[in-house]
């Protein structure tokens, strides 16, 4: 038996929770998963060394029993609503470190209007923002705005139960090309007095770079490229390429300032749209927590999730080892559907400046089978139950829906 101290993962349901779950296990943490049913992907895997069913209510009516039950050593969460509920917790519950960034950093980072405003005074490119307020001449506004725009929430787990509440929809963004739309969607929202933010539409290429900060100053980076995503106009990466440490240094420093700004502690990506031809790096957001494309950095070896823990927990400071930056990793289900979109529905893309080459998609889609630098954000031929458990799950969705 493992001398290290335990881990409650909270969430086991997705290729994050995975990813983290297989790098602590890996180095020999035991985890324990609390998971939300019997069918979470993670629980699959043979890093979990048991898992138990969530319990109703909040976190802080049933997480300080199960720690004195398991006699665990850190908390881990996956969800930024959980990160919430556990920011609001002292950092320690007896013996066991409760590894959430704190409330007000956290907030900092959650509402993106802040994120911005530390992000341009600490020298950071942002785009052109605006965030509607009950009372504005909107009219002026429309008519300022450099199109095309995306709209996204400033703080979506605030808005979530309100627009619930509406009856309205929640999408993580909206695409803009023109006045009209941004009229569509100002009048949309107006029944409920709340806007998400409007801002500049930035093209290029995603660019993610992970730090995990410590007193101020990062003690490990990565970085990579989106090079797909789901939906194609943008959104969860389903193909991402780990960048050379050498480049893109400047912007890395840019990074380490703005988090060093906000007081951040832990782990998150700063990510950034990035113009290869204007040299210019657009500040998007800061993800104050485990990001979607993290089986790249654990492939890689850059590994967050066990820097959070032998920093915190074992009390180490040595230098993290360099993580490799010639490996690529691909979401396989998002990946394919959005081939499906590409091949079957190119209409249905709504950007503008998306680059429609079906033949050329279908033919990287499946030469990436054969390259040796490929590697899988769920499927790993060291632990390959959690992909079997995804596969049969998708064949029952797929049989269900034609019966």
């Amino acid at each position: 038996m493992s001398a290290l101290p335990g881990v409650l993962l909270l969430g086991m349901e997705n290729a994050i929770s995975l990813t983290v779950l297989r790098e602590l296990g890996e180095h020999g943490v035991p985890v324990h998963g609390v998971a939300r049913n019997a069918r979470s992907i993670a629980v699959a895997s043979r890093h979990c060394r048991g898992w138990t069913l969530r319990p109703a209510g909040p976190i802080a009516t049933w997480l300080p029993q199960m720690i004195a039950r398991s006699g665990v050593g850190a908390v881990l969460a996956i969800a930024e609503s959980d990160l919430v509920e556990l920011a609001a917790l002292p950092a320690r519950v007896g013996d066991c470190h409760i590894l959430a960034p704190r409330l007000d950093r956290l907030a900092r980072v959650l509402d993106k209007r802040q994120t911005l405003e530390a992000a341009a005074e600490a020298g950071l490119l942002v785009p052109q923002t605006w965030q509607p307020m009950a009372g504005e001449d909107f009219a002026a506004r429309v008519a300022a705005m450099r199109y095309p725009l995306v709209a996204k929430w400033a703080n979506p787990q605030a808005i979530l139960p309100v627009l619930e509440t509406a009856g309205l929809e929640w999408r993580k963004t909206d695409y803009l090309h023109g006045p009209d739309d941004l009229r569509a969607l100002l009048e949309r929202f107006a029944p409920i007095g709340r806007w998400p933010l409007i801002q500049q539409y930035c093209g290029g290429v995603g660019l993610g770079q992970m730090l995990y900060m410590q007193d101020g100053r990062a003690t490990l980076r990565f970085q990579h490229r989106r090079l797909h995503e789901w939906p194609p106009e943008g959104g969860v990466s389903t193909l991402c390429r780990a960048e050379p440490a050498a480049s893109h240094a400047a912007q890395m420093a840019l990074s380490e300032k703005l988090l060093q700004a906000i007081g951040w502690e832990g782990q998150a990506m700063v990510e950034y749209r990035h113009e290869p031809g204007s040299g210019r790096y657009w500040l998007m957001e800061v993800n104050g927590r485990f990001w979607g494309s993290q089986p790249l950095a654990w492939h890689c070896g850059a590994h967050f999730a066990w820097e959070s823990y032998r920093r915190s927990v074992l009390g180490k400071g040595d230098a993290a080892p360099a993580p490799r930056d010639d490996l690529r990793a691909r979401y396989m289900v998002p990946e394919t559907k959005r081939l499906a979109r590409i091949l079957l529905n190119p209409d249905r893309i709504d950007d503008p400046h998306f680059r429609r080459r079906p033949l050329a998609e279908l033919g990287g889609y499946l030469a990436a089978f054969f390259d040796p630098r490929s590697r899988y954000y769920v499927f790993s031929v060291r632990d390959p139950r959690p992909w079997l458990r995804d596969m049969g799950q998708i064949v029952r969705k797929a049989v269900r829906r034609e019966s």
